[in-house]
């Protein structure tokens, strides 16, 4: 029993004296910022990736994540707090093991597990009593539990004695310029209370707030639930939309309106769809889950249903408005504006742009996009669209006024809307950020048309006879 005692007071030690190395495996979006906060905490940190070209990279001082300036990596590699490897027998070296792999999902929806496990594997290669591991993809509640622990506890060492297992989901916001990986609330659980105890003392050492739970599971859950109440409320103001669509009222000034109320109220926006790693597949992990416990999530499975026919409603309104102006939807040049799946990244994951441009091309639209922050569309087996790769073309006002239809999918601030309102002939605004924006251009909304007058004012065109006349 001592040495067990011995092996946690010698790791609470090296915790508390910033003397304990980190690994972090998988130097992502999650990974490499989560590594740079553990080094500007004192902490030498090790980053693990299969990825020679990104290995190589950071040891060089450089970042390919856009919200890790390159500055910050470079000082802490020449200061010898941060180094990046290929070789994962180096997890033998660290004394706490951050796990920040993938989870994608299959085609059939269900949550695939294969980096979390081959992680896992590497962890055990190396497991020494002392060792925290803490799994912070992620994943569907009891993965920690029931496919972590067992690889782990292979060799005989015994969870909360000889080393110590926690689940911390990320948080992380691409582009956020408020809420970054220090100052985001950090919630663990741990699968013994000694492994919780451990995982906050190394924790609370480098983010500024960590929510302790009951559990691995309950930590599971929060993250899975957190994206889930996002993704069933987008889904609730995609389906405004429509409703708007419908009724020949304006989405946005609903939204608007609701929104300043100043209780019982949480504004969100309808969009083109839903994209990003995050909110279009974690609750499925939860679908999954449940399945498994003859349960149907039945909010979940509706409110999915609602964003993926968001791309459709798109295109179907674009052939529309095309229509008015005489012109099919094949043979028709679309320039795409923004792919990206939200605003001021570069970050094509599940994006809806891409689901868009593969449908009008089905419908034998010639497709174009402008995007400065994705210059390229490389080929990918999860990408549909057709004649990859694809480069962005400048946003010139040739390149405006030759396109039958502009369709804005990604609002990007860099981008001049006043100038595409001048220029362009008619543009499908997805993202309502034309609606104050003065030009001579044609402009159709997720609900409502907006129209120039002659003067510099937005009018709504009225599609109802009655109100029409009135007008």
């Amino acid at each position: 029993m001592h040495s067990m005692a011995a092996d946690r007071e010698h790791l609470s030690e090296h915790i508390q004296a910033r003397s304990a190395t980190v690994g972090i495996i998988g130097l992502g979006y999650v990974g490499l910022p989560l590594a740079v906060e553990f080094a500007r905490s004192g902490y030498k940190t090790i980053g693990f990736d299969i990825s020679a070209s990104v290995v190589a990279g950071i040891n060089a001082g450089e970042s390919h994540i856009q919200d890790v300036p390159r500055e910050i990596v470079s000082a802490f590699t020449g200061e010898g707090l941060l180094a990046a490897t290929t070789e994962f027998s180096r997890l033998a070296e660290c004394d706490a093991i951050s796990i920040c792999v993938p989870t994608p999902l299959s085609k059939s929806k269900d949550p695939d597990l294969s980096y979390v496990l081959m992680a896992t594997r590497a962890v055990l290669h190396t497991l020494r009593p002392g060792q925290l591991i803490i799994l912070e993809s992620t994943t569907y509640p009891g993965t920690t539990r029931d496919a972590v622990l067992p690889i782990l506890g292979e060799r005989g060492l015994v969870v909360g004695q000889d080393f110590f297992l926690c689940f911390s989901p990320e948080r992380v916001d691409p582009g956020n310029p408020v809420w970054h990986t220090r100052n985001t609330p950090k919630v663990l659980g741990g699968v013994t209370q000694a492994c919780a105890e451990l995982g906050f003392a190394l924790y609370s050492n480098v983010f500024d707030t960590v929510v302790p739970v009951a559990s691995a599971e309950a930590a599971e859950l929060v993250k899975v639930y957190e994206n889930t109440f996002r993704m069933i409320n987008i889904a609730l103001a995609n389906e405004l939309a429509q409703v708007c669509d419908k009724l020949d009222v304006d989405v946005w000034d609903v939204i608007d309106a609701a929104a300043t109320k100043p209780f019982g109220f949480m504004k969100f926006t309808p969009g083109p769809g839903l994209g990003g790693h995050c909110i279009p597949l974690d609750p499925h992990y939860l679908s999954w889950k449940m399945r498994t416990l003859s349960f149907k999530t039945r909010m979940i499975e509706l409110a999915s249903e609602v964003n993926a026919e968001m791309p459709a409603f798109v295109v179907r309104k674009v052939a529309d408005a095309l229509n008015d102006d005489r012109k099919p939807l094949s043979g028709s040049r679309i320039l795409m504006i923004g792919v990206a799946y939200k605003k001021d990244i570069d970050d094509l994951r599940e994006s809806p742009a891409l689901e868009i441009m593969a449908l009008l091309q089905s419908k034998g639209a010639i497709i174009s996009y402008h995007d400065p922050f994705c210059p390229e569309i490389k080929p990918d087996a999860h990408t549909p669209v057709q004649g990859l790769p694809m480069r962005s073309v400048q946003l010139s006002d040739s390149v405006l006024e030759s396109a039958d239809a502009v369709v804005i999918t990604t609002d990007h601030s860099v981008v001049s809307y006043r100038r595409v309102a001048e220029k362009a002939r008619l543009i499908m605004d997805t993202r309502g950020v034309m609606r104050d924006v003065e030009g001579s251009a044609r402009i159709v909304a997720l609900s409502s048309e907006y129209r120039r007058n002659g003067s510099s004012t937005l009018t709504r065109t009225h599609l109802v006879p009655s109100l029409a006349a009135a007008d």
